[in-house]
């Protein structure tokens, strides 16, 4: 209460108005999504009650099919009727890598990144090490609108480095020296964020 004001903390809010709440803002955020992902989004309602709501919200949505980025079926999702409209709004994927975060919204739903950009994604953490396809934590690479890769690298505090252990390329994605260059430049600034001195590249790590 010290924290919280009371206007905030004391009106009771219906079972309709947080379905609406919940399935309102997943779908702002996911921009398009089947009945399933605007129940998974924040995990707080059931996949009936968000397709109930859908079906409740029809005038304000649209149908879309989606395409996955490497080809395949087209799948029926929701978005809000002005979702096509703003499409031309949004500016073009910088061309540089980015290290992600396991825990990324853009990769949160791991099911939903398979499907759209055909880039399996599990954390190993709790996967015994000889059953681990990759590493204890491995890090996506985005570069721009495109997954291209992962990463295992770890920073260690004692030496003060970010050591990178291996680099994994998805098929077809080449270590051009340009690709590279770009990714280097991205690990300095990953360590600079995770306050390490330097980069530490191990034999071997890119595959």
């Amino acid at each position: 209460e010290r924290v919280i004001p009371a206007e905030f903390r004391e009106p009771e809010v219906s079972r309709e108005e947080f379905v609406d709440w919940a399935c309102r803002s997943a779908l702002t955020r996911l921009g398009f999504a089947t009945h399933g992902e605007i129940s998974a989004f924040w995990n707080l309602v059931s996949p009936d009650e968000a397709k109930a709501w859908v079906s409740a919200h029809r005038v304000e949505l649209i149908e879309v099919l989606i395409e996955p980025a490497l080809g395949g079926k087209a799948r029926p999702s929701w978005a809000f009727a002005d979702f096509i409209s703003t499409l031309d709004t949004y500016p073009g994927a910088p061309p540089r890598i980015r290290v992600l975060s396991p825990f990324d919204p853009m990769i949160r739903d791991r099911n939903r990144t398979e499907r759209l950009f055909g880039f399996f994604y599990r954390i190993e953490i709790f996967v015994p090490e000889p059953k681990r396809e990759y590493g204890y934590y491995v890090f996506p690479l985005l570069e721009g609108d495109r997954l291209i890769g992962r990463i295992d690298m770890k920073a260690d505090r004692k030496k003060s480095t970010l050591d990178v252990k291996r680099l994994w390329l998805e098929p077809g994605v080449k270590p051009s020296a340009g690709r590279l260059e770009r990714l280097e430049a991205e690990l300095e600034r990953v360590a600079r964020f995770a306050g390490v001195e330097k980069v530490v590249l191990f034999d071997g790590w890119r595959g």
